[in-house]
């Protein structure tokens, strides 16, 4: 899974995310990618899920990049723990998305493979998702 090997702090506040994105809009590695439009927190989980799904689809044919990286950390506390007591423990890590960015690119397959493969990934994400060309 995604996780960051070393962070500067190791608890971090929620923050929000406001707007549209500004970096990482266009296509600059693949062909073909997947675009967010949608304004959410991926978990590594949904980001891994969804690599393993693409990765099956190439089959030693192409290449996949992953263009989000999770190292937002997402804290919990402990079921029926009182009021008060700090924050709680890092659960798993985050990463905070914005309409626009894109999130997958493939190179390498045709656009009927590339486009079931994205399909496929975009099912696995808790974002609405745009298939997108050169």
């Amino acid at each position: 899974m995604l996780t960051p090997k070393r962070v500067k702090h190791r608890k971090w506040q929620r923050g929000t995310s406001k707007g549209n994105e500004v970096r990482g809009t266009e296509l600059a590695f693949g062909s073909f990618g997947l675009k967010c439009f949608e304004t959410k927190w991926i978990s590594a989980k949904e980001l891994e899920a969804a690599r393993r799904t693409i990765i099956r689809y190439l089959r030693k044919g192409g290449k996949v990049w992953l263009r989000v990286f999770t190292d937002k950390p997402f804290t919990t506390k402990g079921a029926e723990t009182p009021m008060g007591g700090g924050k709680g423990n890092v659960d798993h890590y985050v990463f905070p998305i914005r309409p626009g960015r894109i999130i997958f690119e493939i190179e390498g397959i045709k656009e009927d493979m590339a486009r079931a493969a994205l399909k496929e990934a975009a099912s696995k994400l808790s974002v609405k998702t745009k298939f997108i060309k050169e």
